[in-house]
Formats: structure tokens, C-alpha cells, sequence
């Protein structure tokens, strides 16, 4: 048994080494990440003095400025490699933690924001382009399943180790939580600094004489077809936005059922992030299976409106298990749309610009954030089913469109003589 149990674990953390590395540093980033944001809250109101309304206008001004930059950003890692500047990034990232004990005011407070979500911005899309990168074509959205998973163990680590220290009350020991995260971030980029170099696989390498003579044409932002599926895709990922905005506001202003719920819910979201990401994204490599990967995750979103919806009416446990069973649903949506989403950039990014792609890719995650929190929330709030059901619809219409987007992106990538063929 000894034995059995440091085997089982290296299986979870990934099937190569390569993979285990990636994995073990996809736990210390979101360990690191997870204890600030479980304990930013309380940081910002009770050290910095901000009020909740401050905090949320400059976390928009920071989305704002990250909007505008996310791609260029995406094309310093193509320029200079994405290695390095993953690595760099991640340092950068890890000091701009300790700003936080010098933030004293609100002007401080979206200075030293705009900065941080730029820095990470840059190293989220070096990140994201090292790993399609490093993996052979067929790896690529499994390896990076094992990475979700991690990370989904690093975030629970952080959250337990920033509710010790909320626990305490005590604003000396708040004020730790940047030093802990500056601490955990430093480890991940020395993690980083040792990763193996990025090496081009020999089955996607360009045409050179294509890619001289597409001139400006290579530009990610000129491929108007990716930019609309990735602006589609944004659309499809909002299913974050359900589970941790609009259903736990529903559950508490709508339905009888206890608060004490909201646990239970985002704990079972934790298991099956860890436990099922990887058999989600099983088999997924072509274009063809990263469209199915997407319906399905639409199927679960809509599937989880439907659900949820009853529940203003029901009393009790059947309104327990409702909305239990449509928190469910929506981590499925989760699961399904995040591997179709690997496979779709993967194909679909230009090798040697896939920097500049990620950028591309961060806008319509961005953009997703940006107006769904508020208009999901109104829509069920102020609405009730017919709102639910019209979430439903804005979901359909962008998971039937991302089909002919994502088939026109591949044909400019055809034409530009950059496409990886797909057999289906």
C-alpha cells in the first residue's frame, strides 16, 4: 500500500514526466493565486481601506486596460519566446504581490492593479503558448486537462491556508497573505526557469515561403474568423459566471434552500474539476473534436438553466437537489467547453505567432466577463424563467456560430499555408 499510493498520485499528476513537472507547477501557481483571492476581500476593505464599490471599479478599470493590451502582450512571447517570458512574467508577477503592503488609497490600489493583471496577462498567454508548444499535437489538450485539474488543487490549498488566516482576525496576519503569495509565486518561476526549452514539432512547422509572402496577413487580429470564435468562445465560457455568480444569488434570494449549501456546491465543483477534467478531454485533438467537446458543454449549459429555474418554485430537499444537480450540470459545461477550447487554439494559432493568438483568445474571455456577470444576473433576477431560458438561447446561438467560425479560421490558416491537418 506504501507503494501503491505515491504510484496512484504520479497517475493523477499526468502520465509523462514532462506532464508531472507542468502539473506540480500548475498546483504552486493557483496554491499562491488561491491565497490572495480568497483573502483579497477582506485585504482590500480592512488594509488598503477601500470601499466594495471601490474594489469593483478598479478591478474594471484594470479588465479595461487588459482589454485593450491583451495582444500585444500575446506578441512579446513570440518576439522574445515563451519561455522567457513566462518565466520573467511569473517573477515580475510574484514581486508586484509585495506592492500590495504599500497600496494606501484607491489611485495606489489601480496602479498596482492595472500593472499585476497586465504582468499576468503576459504570462498566461507565454504560458498557454509554451504548452502547445512543447506538446506533439495529440497531447496537447489532454496534457493540459491534468494542468486544469492541478490547478483546481492548488486553489483549494490557497483557500484553506487564507481562511487560517482570515480565522484569526487579525489585520498583522492579513497583511500576510501577499507576503505568502509573493513567497509560493517566486518558487513558481524558478519552476518555470527549469522547464525544457520550447522545441517546433516537425509536423506543424510552417511553410517559410508562405508565411515571407503572407506578410501582415499572418497578423492574428486579420484572421477576422478566429477573432469571432474566440469572442464566440467567450460566450460559451461564461458558465463561470454561472456557477460562481448567478446560482449562489439565486440560491440565497430565490429558493428556501440553506445557505450553508453554497460549501457544498463549490466543493463538488472542486472534486470533479480534479477528478474528471482528464476523461473530459479524452480523445480531443481535431478540430472536429473540439467542436463536439463544445456542444456538449453547451448541452450541459442549457441543461443546467433548465434545472435551476424550477427551483423558485420547489420547497425543501427537492430544492436542494435541484440546484445541487444544476451546479452539476454547469461543472460539466465547465469540463466539455474547456477541452474544446484547448483543442480549438491549439489547430487553430499560427506556430510561430501563437503568443499573439493567446492574446486574441484572452479577448473573448475577457469580453465574457466583462457583461455577463450583469446581464445574467439581471436576466434571472429580474426575469425569473423567462430569463433563465433566454441564457439558454444566448448560449445555443454562440454554440451553433462557433461552428462556421472555427471552420473559416482554419481556412485562412489553409490559405496562409500554416493549417495542421485535419483528418476529420
Amino acid at each position: 500500500m506504501s507503494r501503491y499510493l505515491p504510484e496512484r498520485v504520479a497517475r493523477l499528476a499526468g502520465p509523462t514526466s514532462l506532464v508531472r513537472r507542468l502539473s506540480v507547477q500548475s498546483v504552486l501557481s493557483a496554491f499562491g493565486d488561491g491565497v490572495f483571492l480568497t483573502g483579497s476581500a477582506v485585504f482590500f476593505t480592512q488594509v488598503v481601506g477601500l470601499s466594495a464599490a471601490q474594489v469593483g471599479l478598479g478591478l474594471s478599470i484594470a479588465g479595461a486596460v487588459t482589454f485593450l493590451l491583451a495582444v500585444p502582450l500575446g506578441k512579446v512571447s513570440d518576439r522574445f519566446g515563451a519561455k522567457r517570458v513566462w518565466m520573467l512574467s511569473s517573477l515580475v508577477e510574484a514581486l508586484l504581490y509585495l506592492a500590495w503592503l504599500l497600496a494606501g488609497g484607491f489611485a495606489t490600489f489601480v496602479a498596482v492593479l492595472v500593472v499585476l493583471q497586465l504582468v499576468t496577462t503576459a504570462s498566461r498567454s507565454a504560458r498557454n503558448a509554451y504548452r502547445f508548444d512543447i506538446f506533439p499535437r495529440e497531447e496537447r489538450v489532454s496534457s493540459n486537462a491534468y494542468f486544469r485539474a492541478a490547478r483546481n488543487v492548488g486553489y483549494t490549498l490557497g483557500a484553506l491556508l487564507a481562511g487560517i488566516a482570515l480565522a484569526t482576525n487579525d489585520d498583522g496576519v492579513i497583511r500576510l497573505v501577499p507576503v505568502a503569495t509573493a513567497a509560493l509565486l517566486v518558487l513558481n518561476a524558478a519552476l518555470v526557469a527549469r522547464m525544457p526549452s520550447v522545441v517546433h514539432h516537425a509536423e506543424e512547422a510552417p511553410l517559410a515561403t508562405a508565411l515571407e509572402e503572407a506578410g501582415d496577413r499572418r497578423s492574428a487580429l486579420r484572421n477576422r474568423a478566429y477573432v469571432a470564435m474566440a469572442v464566440l468562445g467567450g460566450v460559451l465560457g461564461t458558465h463561470q459566471v454561472l456557477l460562481n455568480v448567478v446560482i449562489p444569488l439565486w440560491l440565497v434570494e430565490e429558493t428556501d434552500a440553506p445557505r450553508v449549501l453554497l460549501a457544498w456546491l463549490f466543493g463538488t465543483n472542486t472534486v470533479m474539476a480534479v477528478l474528471l477534467q482528464v476523461a473530459a478531454a479524452r480523445g480531443i485533438t481535431t478540430v472536429a473534436d473540439s467542436l463536439r467537446a463544445q456542444r456538449r458543454g453547451a448541452f450541459f449549459f442549457v441543461l443546467s438553466c433548465g434545472i435551476v429555474l424550477v427551483t423558485h418554485d420547489t420547497v425543501g430537499w427537492v430544492t436542494i437537489l435541484l440546484v445541487w444537480i444544476g451546479h452539476v450540470t454547469v461543472t460539466g459545461a465547465e469540463l466539455f467547453q474547456s477541452a474544446g477550447e484547448w483543442g480549438l487554439q491549439a489547430e487553430l494559432s499560427d506556430p510561430r505567432r501563437r503568443g499573439e493568438y493567446q492574446g486574441v483568445s484572452q479577448l473573448g474571455y475577457t469580453l465574457g466577463t466583462v457583461w455577463a456577470p450583469a446581464l445574467y444576473t439581471w436576466l434571472a433576477m429580474e426575469w425569473g424563467a423567462r430569463g433563465w431560458l433566454v441564457i439558454a438561447g444566448i448560449v445555443v446561438v454562440a454554440a451553433v456560430l462557433i461552428h462556421p467560425a472555427a471552420r473559416a479560421a482554419e481556412r485562412h490558416l489553409t490559405r496562409l499555408g500554416v493549417a495542421a491537418p485535419d483528418p476529420a
